[in-house]
C-alpha cells in the first residue's frame, strides 16, 4: 500500500482552513446578536438601524455556514 503524502496534506490543509474560517464566521454571527441583546444604551449609536444591520448581518454569517455545509455534504455525496 502506498500513501500519497501530499495530497493527504493538501486535504488536511485545506479542511483545517475551512474549519478555522467557518468558526471564524459563526462567531461574527453570534458577536452580531448579541449586539441585539445588550441594553440600548451599551449599544453603539443606540439606534434602531444599528439593530438591523446586526440582525443583517448575523443572519448572513449563519446563512453562508448554512450554504458551506450543504456543500461539503453534497461534495461528500456526489
Amino acid at each position: 500500500m502506498k500513501i500519497d503524502w501530499a495530497a493527504l496534506a493538501s486535504v488536511f490543509g485545506v479542511s483545517l482552513v475551512v474549519t478555522v474560517a467557518l468558526v471564524g464566521v459563526f462567531t461574527l454571527g453570534i458577536v452580531a446578536l448579541s449586539k441585539l441583546s445588550a441594553p440600548a444604551g451599551d449599544r453603539a449609536g443606540g439606534s434602531g438601524g444599528s439593530a438591523v444591520a446586526a440582525r443583517t448581518s448575523a443572519y448572513a454569517c449563519f446563512a453562508a455556514c448554512v450554504a458551506a455545509v450543504a456543500y461539503g455534504i453534497y461534495l461528500i455525496v456526489a
